[in-house]
C-alpha cells in the first residue's frame, strides 16, 4: 500500500481528515488539483458547535477564537431575522471569524506538522476498488500514476468527481431563480456610526453590519470584517445576466435591493456573482471502500453559515472511525455508523436552510410570514430550538438512559483544566468525576483514563469526536459501560486491562 487513506481535496475538510487521522497513527496522503492554496473569499468563519469541536484540538485559538475557549454570541440572526440569544440560558452560537484562506493555512499546518502528506497539483482522476484496497489513478504534473490504498475518502466539493465515479447519486432540487452578488466596497464615512459600526443610509434606515437585511425586493449584507476589506453583497430574485460581472452591476444591485441609492467606491477587483443554488444531499455516504464528506456529500444555502459546521463534524466523526477500520481494531459495523449518525444531521441542514431561504424571499405574503416569526421569536423556547437547530446542538446521534449519551460532552474543568485541553489527543476517555466509584478499572486497551474533581459528579465514556457514548451520576451501571466499550471501541477484557 502506498497509503492508508487518499484524501481527494485540500480543501477545510479534507486537511483536518488528514490531521485526524495522523493523530490516530494512520497516513493519509491528500490529493489537490490546485498547485497553491486559494486565496478565493468564500466563507469568512466558522458558525455552530464546531467551534466547541475544533477547541477540543486545540485549533479554536489559531482560527480567531478567545484564549480559555470559544464565547457564545449575544446576537445571530435567523432568515435575516434577529434571534436574540440573551432569551436563553443554554446559548448554543459560537462563532470563529476567520476567512476561509486563513481556515485552510491552519488547518494545512496541523496536517503536514503531524506527518501527513500533501501533493498539491495532483488530481484524483479515477479509481476502482476491491475487497482489500482502492486503486487511485491521479493526474500530476509529470503525468498520471497511481497509487493504493484501504480506503479513498472525497472530500473534493460539490461536483465531487469521488462522488460520481462511485455512482452515488446527489438527490435534490436546483433554484435557478436566486443571483447573488458581492464585492469589495467602501460607503461614505458619514453614513457608518463609528460607535456600533451601524450603516444608517439616508431615505432607507439603519443596517447592522453582518446581518442579513431582507427588503422586498431582496437581501443585503455589509460586512466591515477587521483587517482586510469591507464585504458588501445582495440577493436577488431575477435571472442572471450573461456578460461577465463588474461593480457597477453590484452598485445597481445594491440600489435596487435598498429602493435608495447608496454610494459605493470600489475597493479591490473582487467581484463575484453566483446564478442560483443547488440543494442536494447524496443517497449514501460511502460505497464499499469509498466515502464522502463535506460539499461532495451534501450542498445548500450558505444562509446562517452551516456549511464548515456540518462538513468538518463529518470530518471528526469519521475519522476516529475510518483510523479504527484501517488499523483492524474497529468493532463491526462502527464504519457504517458514519453514515448512519451524520446523513440525518445533512437533512436538518437542508431542512433550515431551505426554510430560510423561503423566509427570505420576496412578496407581501412572505412579509407577513415574517411578523409571525418575529412574534414567535421573542419566546424563549422557540429560540432555544431554532438555536439548537441551526448550531447543530440538537444533535443527538443515539438514546441512552442518560440525557448526555450521544450528545456533545458538555464544557467542564477537571482540576481546573478544561475538559476540550484533556480531549486533544484524539483519544477515547473514560472520565471518572465519582467519588470511589469502580469505573476507573475499566481503562486501558486504547481508552484514557482521567479523574478529578469537577463542577459536577458524572462518569462519561467520550468518544474522540467529543461525544458522550455512556454515562452515569452514580457508581452504579458497570453493565452499561462495559457495553460501550465494546460496542464502541472493541474493548471486553475489560477488568484485565492496564490503566
Amino acid at each position: 500500500m502506498d497509503a492508508d487513506v487518499v484524501i481527494a481535496g485540500a480543501g477545510p475538510n479534507g486537511l483536518l481528515l488528514a490531521a485526524e487521522l495522523r493523530l490516530a497513527g494512520v497516513h493519509p496522503i491528500v490529493l489537490e488539483r490546485l498547485a497553491e492554496r486559494s486565496n478565493e473569499q468564500r466563507a469568512n468563519g466558522l458558525v455552530g458547535q464546531v467551534a466547541r469541536a475544533l477547541d477540543r484540538r486545540g485549533l479554536a485559538e489559531p482560527l480567531g477564537g478567545s484564549p480559555g475557549g470559544p464565547q457564545p454570541r449575544p446576537e445571530y440572526i435567523f432568515a435575516a431575522m434577529r434571534l436574540p440569544l440573551r432569551l436563553i440560558d443554554d446559548n448554543p452560537i459560537y462563532i470563529l471569524p476567520s476567512p476561509q484562506p486563513k481556515i485552510e493555512a491552519v488547518l494545512e499546518e496541523r496536517a503536514v506538522e503531524l506527518g501527513a502528506e500533501l501533493r498539491r497539483g495532483h488530481e484524483l482522476a479515477g479509481f476502482t476498488q476491491d475487497d482489500t484496497g482502492v486503486t487511485v489513478e491521479v493526474a500530476g504534473p509529470d503525468g498520471h500514476y497511481t497509487l493504493r490504498a484501504k480506503y479513498l475518502v472525497g472530500a473534493d466539493g460539490g461536483r465531487s468527481l469521488t462522488r460520481k465515479l462511485a455512482g452515488i447519486d446527489f438527490v435534490g432540487v436546483t433554484d435557478d431563480q436566486t443571483v447573488s452578488r458581492a464585492g469589495h466596497a467602501t460607503v461614505p464615512a458619514e453614513y457608518l456610526d463609528p460607535r456600533t459600526g451601524v450603516l444608517r443610509i439616508p431615505g432607507y434606515g439603519d443596517v447592522p453590519p453582518y446581518m442579513h437585511h431582507r427588503s422586498d425586493r431582496g437581501l443585503f449584507v455589509y460586512a466591515p470584517f477587521p483587517g482586510r476589506p469591507a464585504l458588501v453583497s445582495t440577493s436577488e430574485w431575477d435571472a442572471a445576466p450573461e456578460e461577465e460581472m463588474t461593480f457597477d452591476e453590484l452598485q445597481a444591485s445594491v440600489d435596487r435591493v435598498l429602493g435608495v441609492h447608496l454610494p459605493l467606491t470600489q475597493e479591490t477587483p473582487f467581484v463575484r456573482r453566483n446564478a442560483g443554488g443547488n440543494t442536494r444531499i447524496a443517497d449514501r455516504f460511502r460505497a464499499g471502500r469509498v466515502l464522502l464528506v463535506g460539499d461532495a456529500a451534501h450542498v445548500h444555502s450558505a444562509m446562517g453559515g452551516p456549511g464548515l459546521n456540518l462538513g468538518l463534524q463529518d470530518v471528526l466523526n469519521l475519522g476516529w472511525k475510518l483510523a479504527a477500520e484501517v488499523q483492524g481494531r474497529a468493532p463491526v459495523g462502527l464504519l457504517d455508523t458514519y453514515e448512519s449518525e451524520r446523513r440525518p444531521v445533512g437533512e436538518r441542514v437542508v431542512l433550515q436552510t431551505q426554510a430560510q431561504s423561503a423566509l427570505v424571499a420576496p412578496g407581501p405574503q412572505i412579509t407577513a410570514l415574517r411578523q409571525v416569526f418575529a412574534e414567535l421569536l421573542e419566546k424563549p423556547a422557540v429560540v432555544q430550538h431554532i438555536a439548537d437547530l441551526i448550531s447543530g446542538a440538537d444533535i443527538r446521534y443515539f438514546e441512552g438512559p442518560h440525557p448526555l449519551i450521544g450528545r456533545s460532552v458538555p464544557d467542564l474543568t477537571v482540576d481546573g483544566v478544561r475538559l476540550a485541553e484533556i480531549l486533544r489527543s484524539g483519544r477515547p476517555v473514560l472520565l471518572d468525576l465519582l467519588d470511589g466509584s469502580p469505573y476507573a478499572a475499566h481503562a486501558g486497551g486504547g481508552v484514557d483514563l482521567v479523574t478529578g474533581t469537577s463542577e459536577q459528579s458524572v462518569a462519561m465514556l467520550i468518544r474522540p469526536d467529543g461525544y458522550v457514548a455512556w454515562a452515569a451520576d452514580e457508581a452504579d451501571d458497570d453493565e452499561g459501560l462495559r457495553a460501550a466499550l465494546a460496542k464502541w471501541f472493541q474493548v471486553r477484557d475489560l477488568t484485565s486491562a492496564t490503566t
